[in-house]
């Protein structure tokens, strides 16, 4: 039987994935990724029957015609996630373990699955999910040492870093290519040691947040503060890991962070408050491309004319106390 690992290709669903197959290796799976925001992964599968696929991280939702069309081709789908799923289709070939929880990533269900057999990379897979207060209480289980989850931390951050941008061409590394490096090492600590690939992205993200840091709010009020980027390379690889970085710098507001696209309009990153992590799908569902889980979603494509209406809803969504 054929064997497809679709995934997202940010922290999570490279950890997630990672944790499976040291598990149950599948060499020859084919991988089928691509930035963070590309989620409708399975239109890529055409022609597909009798295969198993694994689906990581990535909204079924969002994937749902796609779903059914594998399904009725008999195929064997798993699918692992935590983002919003509406109605789950019922069908003896789909396995799902969905957990839209705000405290649950897709790393975090899959370490769940596996009894913890890979934790240390489930914890790095939920520090590049913003889930640092989760992190750290399951390193805890693994009596990490405070410099063992800075590692895990690093890993985490820059795994989720280089998943940001338009396209493949705004990233330094391909997905792919990334969960294959990752996939050579057994340890995470190694993998932080030996991988040369891991400098590049450590260079790249303090040169781009360097840039960043002189960023001030569009608006700032009681409830909330929103940001608007320059349409610059280094501004499309920080969109996502802004919003979460101004999330912990005040952790009692809501963010929400928009990037030009080059066509027009604009991709939207929106934070829940981390004092009151909910709202944040309620919101970005509102618009025609928006969706995400509840402390963290976004809107792939906000028309310059829905601007004023965004602001509206986000303010009203988030209005303070």
């Amino acid at each position: 039987m054929v064997s497809v690992d679709v995934f997202n290709g940010d922290a999570d669903g490279i950890c997630a994935l990672q944790q499976l197959r040291l598990q149950a290796p599948e060499p020859g799976a084919r991988l089928v990724t691509g930035v963070k925001r590309q989620i409708t992964l399975l239109n890529q599968l055409k022609g597909i029957s009798n295969s198993r696929i694994t689906v990581l991280d990535i909204s079924l939702e969002s994937n749902r015609d796609d779903v059914l069309r594998l399904l009725r081709s008999n195929n064997h789908i798993f699918y692992i996630d935590h983002h919003y799923s509406g109605e789950i289709p019922d069908s003896p070939l789909l396995t799902a373990h969905i957990d839209t929880s705000p405290g649950r990533c897709t790393s975090l269900i899959v370490d769940q699955l596996l009894d913890g057999a890979h934790r240390t990379w489930a914890i790095a897979g939920a520090f590049g999910d913003g889930l640092d207060d989760v992190a750290r209480t399951l390193a805890g289980t693994r009596a990490l040492s405070a410099g063992q989850q800075q590692i895990l931390k690093e890993i985490g951050i820059l795994l989720n870093y280089n998943s940001y941008g338009l396209t493949p061409d705004d990233l330094f590394i391909q997905p792919a290519d990334l969960f294959r490096a990752v996939n050579r090492f057994t340890d995470p600590f190694r993998f932080h040691a030996d991988y040369s690939g891991f400098e590049v992205l450590r260079q790249g993200y303090a040169e781009d947040m360097s840039q960043a840091s002189r960023l001030k709010p569009a608006r700032n009020y009681r409830g909330g503060r929103i940001f608007f980027l320059p349409g610059a390379p280094w501004a499309r690889r920080t969109v996502g890991i802004l919003a979460s970085r101004y999330s912990r710098e005040q952790p009692q507001q809501a963010h929400a962070v928009l990037l030009p696209k080059p066509d027009g309009g604009f991709l939207v990153s929106v934070r829940a408050p981390l004092a009151n992590r909910y709202g944040a799908d309620t919101l970005c569902r509102q618009f025609a491309t928006g969706g995400g889980r509840v402390a963290s979603a976004g809107i792939n494509e906000l028309p310059e004319q829905e601007l004023d209406r965004f602001i509206e809803a986000f303010i009203h969504q988030f209005p303070g106390i």
